[in-house]
């Protein structure tokens, strides 16, 4: 039997008999049902001790490679057939030279010593426990900070044991769809079809709520409605205060559900950030908020604070889920929270976007109508032909999100828009984005 054994440094000799006859098996060099030599014939042959073959056997006996029956001898046992075709891998997507897709912030700015530093100070105080299995509403240092930092900063009546961490947003989401058991949920229209695909995919129907210069309606007859009232996504328009009313006005009337969706509530840049609907209605709005926009998605970090019935049912659905958010992360941002580290970041990224927004309008200047310039990290440039104004985009290396893929039912005589992400390019190449933009409203003659 020739198995190559070609024991590596640092490897047994019986380990490398394991690993060479387990190859054999699965490439085919010893074929199902056929015997092995006894064990003293190839100890012989190999020069190594019976014991060291037989131990060898046994092992893979137990994982299933061999069978050994008395009487029949050590035979290769009948496993199931290997797919030897490769599966197709999908090509790159290839990276556009200039990025203005909107929905992420710019990563280059993440704050990694004051993390760092963090992330020190947390693990060299945190208690052994804090290694174990969790609480699945998070750890209480979190939601403590979270308490503190979303009243002042957002409005928020968040008492700790009202607050769940999450690994982000569409977990919260998807976790509030599940308990609330399915039926209608209203989602506003023009909005995020990934977040309609979530509710759907865990139970839930969706409605379009229509959205205008005002903000979004008032649903109808509805289990729970999903909006974003600070800066809607994508119109980039703020909920007007007769509608905060009316919202929540309908939400006690019929016993329903608001899931405030607060992604980029920390950046206003004419005003101090409107406060979070959840302020006014604390028993009838879920404020589901995230670190992804202030300081990296990569960090899977949310959190949802919610009405006094609801959090039992969330956090079995999340335990049910993946038992508990990491938790070395939550006490990092704990740590970044109470030393004001985190408001020091926010308030930079502040600036920085503030600048980033008022270099877009300057560049457009005259040439275009650009709504939803006041608060967040994305702005709605009208344009009149969304298709001829991204293949010029397309020819120019610019990629720019687009207002048609956001109606529930695209058809003619909708709005039409680019959805211009300006947080997401590294700061070297904002300049040039802008300048590809430019050309591409320029050379189609379609902005409004």
């Amino acid at each position: 039997m020739d198995l190559h054994l070609g024991v590596a440094a640092g490897d047994g000799r019986r380990a490398g008999l394991e690993r060479a006859l387990r190859d054999a098996v699965r490439d085919g060099r010893l074929a199902p049902g056929e015997r092995l030599p006894a064990t003293r014939q190839l100890a012989g042959e190999l020069g190594v001790s019976r014991n060291t073959v037989k131990a060898a056997y046994d092992q893979l006996v137990a994982e299933g490679f061999l069978t050994a029956r008395q009487g029949s001898g050590t035979r290769v046992a009948a496993l199931p057939p290997v797919e030897t075709r490769a599966p197709r891998e999908r090509e790159p997507a290839r990276a556009p030279r200039f990025d203005l897709r909107p929905g992420s912030p710019d990563v280059g700015a993440f704050p990694a010593a004051a993390w760092l530093r963090a992330l020190r100070s947390a693990v060299t105080s945190a208690p052994a426990l804090a290694y174990d299995y969790g609480d699945p509403r998070g750890r209480i240092e979190l939601r403590t900070a979270l308490s503190g930092y979303l009243g002042r900063a957002r409005g928020v009546v968040a008492p700790p044991e009202r607050i769940v961490i999450t690994s982000g947003y569409v977990q919260g989401l998807a976790l509030l769809t599940r308990v609330l058991g399915g039926g209608p949920v209203a989602m506003e229209d023009p909005g995020l079809p990934f977040h309609r695909e979530v509710v759907r995919r865990h139970g839930g129907s969706v409605v379009p709520l229509e959205v205008d210069g005002r903000g979004a309606g008032t649903p109808g007859d509805c289990r729970a409605v999903v909006v974003t009232p600070a800066h809607q996504y994508p119109t980039g328009v703020t909920l007007h205060p007769e509608r905060r009313r009316a919202l929540t006005e309908w939400a006690r009337a019929r016993g329903a559900l608001i899931v405030e969706d607060d992604y980029d509530g920390e950046f206003r840049y004419d005003r101090q950030p409107v406060g979070a609907l959840q302020g006014m209605a604390p028993g009838q709005v879920a404020y589901l908020g995230t670190a992804s926009k202030t300081l990296g998605p990569a960090l899977r970090l949310g959190w949802m604070v919610l009405p006094p019935h609801l959090v039992d049912a969330v956090a079995d659905t999340k335990l049910h889920s993946d038992h508990h958010t990491e938790s070395l992360g939550q006490l990092a941002l704990a740590e970044l929270i109470d030393s004001h580290a985190y408001d020091r970041h926010v308030r930079a990224c502040r600036l920085r976007y503030r600048r980033r927004r008022d270099r877009l309008l300057d560049r457009l200047g005259a040439r275009a109508r650009v709504r939803g310039i006041a608060a967040g990290l994305h702005a709605l440039v009208q344009v009149d032909d969304e298709e001829r104004v991204l293949a010029r985009a397309r020819a120019h290396g610019l990629a720019v999100g687009r207002l048609g893929d956001h109606w529930h039912t695209p058809g003619a005589g909708r709005p039409q828009g680019l959805v211009v992400g300006y947080g997401t390019p590294r700061e070297g190449a904002y300049g040039g984005a802008l300048e590809a933009l430019a050309r591409a409203l320029d050379e189609t003659g379609s902005a409004l």
